[in-house]
């Protein structure tokens, strides 16, 4: 037989007992995210000082450092000029994020999600110190982001670096780095419940003991120190919290609640859309980073300019809680003013990530959420004062914008009730924030996190609750021993081609083309039959994947499909499949493989 195969050799594999020496126990790792949330609440205080710091020079024009962001800021020392300080602060921001840390830039989760589904985990340290740098001169200089995404890559970036000292294994370093962001978001806000849910529902692609209880030790550990350093408050003071209920809520207050919920959704699918066109349209813009984020940063700065000169407060800058805390007090009660902040909010935080701010939109969420729902219990209150208010409506808007902007609705739900303490709007809270992720998800179903990351070629799975060895990269354990052999090779030539290669796949190929797949000992063959050849075996249900999907991915394929191996080609390859682009196969083996290399600690 004229050999037309080609023959690629099996690269050794890691050894259970290799991954057991790099994994410690669940006591090991919990005191390692103890550890995490010690530094993930110093890196909140630190964090908070140098937004106080970078808002009082650049934006009011005086040393100093204290900055209470509830409250509204007196008129700048610098007076119109003011409009530039987005600008200069804008100009640091590029030069930091292009020089030492490009994930720095924009909100922060969508990278440290990228890490756990495409880079194992690995969160560079130089991007807490450049992130931290680059977000608080973001803020304190006015653009329209917030202080969660960057406190977050900062616990994750911690929590991965030292899993990587330490030489864990994957599972270990995505649970650490997990609990690293869960504990940033718990300290910063005063929410351990939240930050626990946070990284439940966005970060960790496994929910288990051993991935579950490190996550609340960093969260719990963090919260407590957060305390001593902010004190006990809430994010928000709410005065209706206060108030005692006299029964259950009304059913017309309800419908209100359930209009509120849908029109979240809207809101929600509109940012989304809106932040991805930013995103897409200032890189594209003629110039370069610099030029283009003065644009961006101008208009920013002439936004918040003009909030005070018509209205006497820098509605649009910063993370904008001043505004929140005025809603949440009644202060603001105009359905108009209440439409046009919302509308404001939602195009500076937009125009200022796409121009290369540094910052989070959880903030810029609540901030929409809480115009968009005071606009309807201010409407509602024209028809029926006595059923709807513009603070409870307020409060409920919050958590429908964050719930239906990021997707997760557990943490949407209990951090609102953790940052306001108003147990009150629970009932409504629950019912307009699953219409809102309903109703987003039918817009659009990528969230305000997965949708910076669309035109990577890497998706983030929209299943993310699964087993740590499904978020392996098919090149990380797909075999690399096969062998090309014409359809027509007699069954008895292809057997003597394997036989002293056990576990060989073979992939029968026309001119080049892939039409199937045999492996040996899996098909029906019977000696007797010499004239059989291998187009009589081969498996045609087989689907296509780059090298770099995770196993998740092919997997789910596979059972849509219903096909039961996977050919893997080289990263970038479309099109048919042919011979020169095949770089491995998943089959059986190689999943069981996956499972027994990834046991459970």
């Amino acid at each position: 037989m004229t050999d037309t195969s080609q023959k690629i050799s099996a690269d050794p594999v890691s050894t259970v007992a290799e991954a057991d020496e790099r994994t410690v126990s669940l006591t090991v790792l919990c005191l390692l995210a103890l550890l995490i949330g010690v530094v993930a609440a110093a890196g909140a205080v630190v964090f908070r000082f140098m937004i106080s710091l970078a808002h009082n020079v650049i934006f009011l024009g005086k040393l100093g450092w204290f900055y209470d962001a509830n409250q509204y800021d007196l008129q700048s020392l610098w007076g119109p000029l003011v409009i530039l300080s987005p600008v200069v602060g804008g100009l640091i921001v590029v030069w930091l994020v292009k020089t030492f840390a490009p994930e720095a830039k924009g909100h922060g989760v969508p990278e440290v999600m990228y890490a756990v589904y495409h880079k194992g985990g690995d969160v560079r340290g130089v991007v807490a110190v450049v992130k931290s740098i680059a977000s608080a001169i973001s803020i304190g200089s006015g653009a329209s982001v917030g202080r969660e995404g960057p406190i977050i890559q900062i616990g994750a970036s911690f929590g991965s670096t030292l899993a990587r000292m330490l030489s864990l294994p994957r599972w270990q370093k995505i649970t650490l780095l997990s609990a690293g962001a869960g504990a940033g978001i718990a300290a910063t806000f005063n929410t351990p419940l939240g930050g626990v849910l946070f990284a439940v529902e966005l970060l960790l692609p496994e929910v288990s003991n051993r991935t579950f209880l490190p996550v609340v030790v960093a969260t719990t550990t963090a919260t407590y120190i957060g305390r001593i350093a902010f004190g006990l408050d809430p994010a928000f003071n709410v005065p209706v919290a206060s108030i005692a209920p006299v029964g259950a809520v009304n059913v017309e207050a309800l419908i209100g609640f359930a209009v509120l919920g849908v029109l979240g959704g809207i809101a929600s699918w509109a940012f989304v859309k809106f932040l991805a066109w930013c995103e897409d349209f200032f890189p594209a813009m003629p110039g370069n980073d610099y030029t283009r984020n003065i644009v961006g940063m101008l208009i920013i700065g002439l936004m918040s300019y003009g909030f005070f000169y018509f209205t006497g407060a820098y509605h649009s800058s910063g993370v904008g809680y001043a505004t929140i805390q005025d809603v949440l007090d009644g202060g603001i009660n105009s359905a108009l003013f209440l439409v046009i902040l919302l509308l404001a909010k939602l195009l500076a935080t937009s125009i200022s990530l796409g121009a290369g701010a540094s910052g989070g939109v959880f903030s810029p969420s609540l901030f929409i959420g809480a115009t968009l729902g005071g606009a309807v219990g201010a409407v509602g209150a024209m028809i029926s004062p006595d059923v709807f208010s513009v603070e409870e409506f307020a409060i409920v808007g919050m958590g429908t914008l964050v719930g239906g902007a990021t997707g997760a609705s557990m943490t949407a739900i209990v951090m609102i009730f953790e940052m306001t303490r108003d147990y009150n709007v629970i009932v409504p809270l629950v019912l307009a924030v699953a219409l809102a992720v309903g109703v987003r998800r039918a817009l659009v179903s990528d969230n305000i996190y997965t949708v910076k990351l669309r035109n990577r070629g890497k998706a983030i799975p929209v299943i993310r609750h699964t087993n740590m060895y499904l978020v392996q990269q098919a090149h990380e354990l797909m075999s690399k021993s096969f062998t090309f052999l014409p359809a027509d090779t007699p069954v008895t030539e292809a057997i003597e081609c394997v036989c002293d290669k056990p576990g060989t796949h073979v992939i029968a190929t026309d001119n080049q083309r892939i039409i199937g797949y045999v492996r040996f000992g899996s098909v029906p063959y019977r000696p007797a039959h010499d004239g059989q050849t291998l187009r009589s075996l081969i498996a045609t249900d087989y689907v296509v994947a780059p090298e770099n999907n995770i196993l998740n991915s092919i997997i789910t394929r596979m059972n849509t499909r219903r096909r039961s191996f996977a050919i893997i080609l080289k990263a970038g390859e479309a099109g048919v499949p042919r011979a020169e682009d095949v770089v491995g196969v998943i089959d059986a083996p190689e999943i069981v493989g996956a499972v027994v290399r990834n046991h459970y600690a």
